[in-house]
Order: C-alpha cells, then sequence, then structure tokens
C-alpha cells in the first residue's frame, strides 16, 4: 500500500474553572446545558469515542482534567482508543501531547515555552503510561525557539498548516526553494535548528481540512471519503494525505459529524482505497528526506501571523459586524506588565525559599497531578533550600500556584473572540487577578492599582461593559475568597 489517510482532531475547551473555587459556574450560553464543558461533551466528546482509535488526536491537558473529574467514562475511552491505537498502527500510539495551557508560545518568554511544554509531557505520560512522540502547539503558533525547546525534551515531531512553510530543499540540493505555489503536504519534513537539533514537521492538507471544517460534512460519509482519498497523485511512492481541525467539527460545530466520520473511516478501511494510519506510524515508515525553513509567528487561525492575539488584525467570528478589537493590545500589554511584574516577586521569594524556583515551578506539574506522595509538604520538601516551618511552606505553594495563574492568563482564548466581556476574557482576567491576590500574600509590592489602571484601555464595545477594569471589580465581588 502505497497510499495512507490521517484523520487529526484538535480537541479542547479553555479551562472554565473559578480560580477560587475550582469549580465550573453556570455559563447560561450553554442552555440547557449547566457550561460549555457539558454541552460539549454530550455533542461531540462522548459520541466520537469509536472514532478516536482510527484517527490522530490531541485533548488539552485542562480539559482531560475536566474529563477525569466529571465525565469519567469519556476519559477512559480517550484512554483506552491509545491503547488501541497502538495496536492498529504498529505500536505507535495515535494521542499526541499539547502544550499545557493553550498559550501562543511564541509570544511567551522562554523560560514560559519551556514549563509549558514540559507540563504537556508530563501531563501526558501521566494519563497515557508512555511518552508523546509528537505535540500540537495551540492555534499552531510556532517560531524556532518553540520547536527547539521540543526537539530537546525528546519531541519527534509537529503539525502546522501548510501556510506556515517558508521554503523547502530536496534531498541533496544546496539551494532552498520558496513555498511559493504551496508545498506538498503528502510527505514529512526535516527541519534542522540552530542548536544541532532537529524535529520532523506534518503539513496538513489545508483544501481538505477547510473543506471538512466549513461544511464539508454535509453530504455524508461517502462524500467525505472520496475527498481524502481523492487528494493523492498519480505516483506510486507512499504519501500521506492528512487533514487537521478542531475535534469539535465532529459533532458540535456540525451535528451529526461523528457519524459522518465513523462512515468515512469505515469506507475507506473497507474499500481500500487507502490505509488508515497516525503520524508517529507514517514518520516510522518514511523519515523525512526533503527539508523546511518555517515561517515564524504564524498560526493557522490568524491569516496575519500571531495578530488575533496581539493587535487589532482583522479577524474576528463574525458574529458582532461593526464590532472592533482594539482591546487586544493594550489586554495583552496590561497582562505582559503584570507578568513581569510577578515574574520578579517569583525570583525574588521563591529565590529565598527554593534551591532553584524556576527548576521547582517546573516541576510544579507532578503536584498537580494526582498520586501517591504527590502531595504539597512531599514536594515542598524535596525542592526547598532548606527546612521550611508551617507559614515558609505556605508562602512556597502560594508563590507556585500565583505562577500556574501567571501563565493561564495567557490562554489563547481570552484574544480569539470579538469583546473583551465575553467569556474567555473574563476567565484570563479572573486569573490575573488571583494572581494578584496571591503575590500580594507573599510580598509586600501592591500590583492591583496600577494592573487596573492599565486595564482601563481595554475598552469594550458595549458601552454597558464599559472596560476591563470594570469587569475585574465586577468578577471580584462575584468570586468568593481562597479557603
Amino acid at each position: 500500500m502505497t497510499r495512507f489517510v490521517c484523520v487529526h482532531g484538535h480537541f479542547y475547551q479553555p479551562p472554565r474553572e473559578n480560580p477560587w473555587t475550582g469549580e465550573v459556574e453556570r455559563e447560561e450560553t450553554a442552555a440547557p446545558f449547566h457550561d460549555w464543558n457539558e454541552r460539549i461533551t454530550a455533542e461531540c466528546y462522548a459520541v466520537n469515542a469509536d472514532n478516536y482509535p482510527r484517527m490522530s488526536f490531541n485533548f488539552g491537558p485542562t480539559l482531560l482534567t475536566w474529563l477525569e473529574a466529571k465525565r469519567p467514562a469519556v476519559y477512559r475511552s480517550v484512554l483506552l482508543a491509545d491503547r488501541d491505537s497502538r495496536e492498529r498502527f504498529s505500536g505507535h500510539g495515535s494521542a499526541l501531547a499539547q502544550a499545557y495551557g493553550h498559550m501562543i508560545l511564541p509570544l511567551a518568554r522562554a523560560h514560559d515555552k519551556r514549563t509549558q511544554v514540559y507540563w504537556g509531557i508530563r501531563d501526558f505520560e501521566h494519563r497515557f503510561g508512555r511518552s508523546p512522540e509528537g505535540m500540537w502547539l495551540p492555534e499552531t503558533a510556532v517560531d524556532v525557539a518553540t520547536l527547539d525547546v521540543m526537539a530537546e525534551y525528546g519531541l519527534r515531531f509537529t503539525i502546522l498548516s501548510p501556510h506556515q512553510a517558508l521554503r523547502r530543499r530536496a534531498p541533496g540540493a544546496q539551494e532552498w526553494e520558496d513555498r511559493g505555489g504551496g508545498i506538498d503536504t503528502r510527505r514529512p519534513y526535516l527541519t534542522r535548528l540552530p542548536s544541532g537539533r532537529r524535529i520532523a514537521i506534518f503539513f496538513y492538507d489545508g483544501a481538505a481540512s477547510n473543506a471538512i471544517a466549513f461544511g464539508g460534512l454535509a453530504q455524508g460519509g461517502e462524500s467525505l471519503a472520496r475527498l481524502l482519498t481523492e487528494r493523492f497523485s498519480g505516483q506510486s511512492v507512499q504519501q500521506l494525505v492528512s487533514v487537521a481541525t478542531d475535534g469539535e467539527t465532529y459533532g458540535h460545530h456540525h451535528r451529526g459529524g461523528d457519524r459522518v466520520l465513523a462512515d468515512a473511516l469505515e469506507r475507506i478501511e473497507r474499500e481500500g482505497a487507502a490505509r488508515l494510519t497516525n503520524f508517529g506510524e507514517y514518520l516510522a515508515m518514511n523519515p523525512p528526506e526533503h527539508e523546511v525553513e518555517i515561517h515564524e509567528e504564524t498560526s493557522w487561525s490568524c491569516a496575519h501571523g500571531l495578530g488575533r492575539w496581539r493587535e487589532e488584525c482583522g479577524c474576528a467570528t463574525g458574529l458582532h459586524p461593526g464590532w472592533r478589537q482594539s482591546w487586544r493590545a493594550p489586554l495583552r500589554e496590561a497582562l505582559d506588565w503584570l507578568r513581569d511584574a510577578l515574574d520578579r516577586i517569583f525570583e525574588e521569594r521563591g529565590g529565598e525559599l527554593f534551591a532553584d524556583p524556576w527548576k521547582a515551578r517546573d516541576f510544579f506539574i507532578d503536584s498537580l497531578l494526582p498520586a501517591p506522595g504527590r502531595g504539597p509538604g512531599a514536594f515542598i520538601a524535596r525542592h526547598a533550600r532548606r527546612e521550611l516551618d508551617g507559614e515558609e511552606a505556605s508562602k512556597a505553594w502560594k508563590i507556585l500556584e500565583m505562577e500556574r495563574y501567571a501563565m493561564s492568563m495567557f490562554t489563547s482564548c481570552g484574544w480569539f473572540f470579538d469583546d473583551p466581556s465575553g467569556l474567555e476574557t473574563r476567565q484570563v482576567l479572573r486569573y490575573g487577578a488571583r494572581a494578584i491576590e496571591l503575590a500580594e500574600e507573599v510580598s509586600s509590592v501592591p500590583l492591583e492599582p496600577e494592573f487596573l489602571e492599565r486595564l482601563e484601555r481595554v475598552v469594550s464595545n458595549d458601552p454597558a461593559v464599559g472596560n476591563a477594569r470594570r469587569i475585574v471589580e465586577g468578577l471580584k465581588v462575584a468570586s468568593p475568597p481562597a479557603s
């Protein structure tokens, strides 16, 4: 067989828990369900259980955390699918890791890149019982520094959009070719990194993926199978047709999409037009010979590179014609300022309490994953500079929680939609407010006044909302104090 098909689903929801209570509050827009996690689980995550073993997929770690606690049967189906896929695909599991908190990594500081990649790997190992071969980058946002961190931690590949390829080079060629009219997405590519490391990149079929995401399921499984199997060239060499969409495409965005996907996968297997595979298996069979250089600071969901997460670039949902997104830049600036201030507190107070505060932050993920011997006391004892008394140990834990929320406030969904009054932006502002509370408990640095002043420039399109300062002040009234 020379023809292979791989369907990838990026299954993800932003974290929705109130950082003061740890619980997801009622979200009226998800009615009749309690919240969007509940609704999308019913419409998508549960009904795709039989599809997961035959496709490639990643689940965001924060979503898996919620599923494990609230929908354990669905959670188990995801883990079992990876085990079953290993039997199906020559020992290569279909699950990919994801950078932990859905942060836009090219916009992150170097130590945040490292922590997010490391946390994503450790979360994956804890859940799936194996090391990941590949990692999904949030919004496929990429730069060379992020790829280098991934390669350093042993990841073998990632998946990008075809427009993220800058130029390519054939085996043995000295000169690079500009991407020009496109890149052949039917093979993996090798990227050589400045450190001397290397990583493989798969570019999904953009036209086929867009067709699926924006209506291609409406014609049914036969049509989807034909779409996937008609993308091969006439050559007899081994080639891969891969597509990538939000996993929510199959059931939530398109009602009944799970059944269409199941029918298409069954038809491909039954009719023998191609063989189903996943990226790990295909990479093992076909190590990359062609090289590629990436177009840095690009993503799959913004035509302007990374503009959607730092400026009014023109990308919007289209649900509110005439609304402006000029609020995005001052939101980024306010949270960048807060992050830097929190990091200074972490380095100063953490340096007094931990032998290596940044190393302690990386390993903090182990205490967030339930297992014997991973409680706060054992963790602090392992990483403390010296024996700490009870008050010092409490402060040590609080500054690590502060850093966790400092990273959470950069969850990409906070910038993605049309207005700062939306659920997702309110959530990142909640994280910022909670991080400030923790910072003020462990230091004497007053961060709130300047942060609120900066948020006055984050202006809503709705005059009744006003600006992000008013949003945060409202959130603080509504949020119970930490226990």
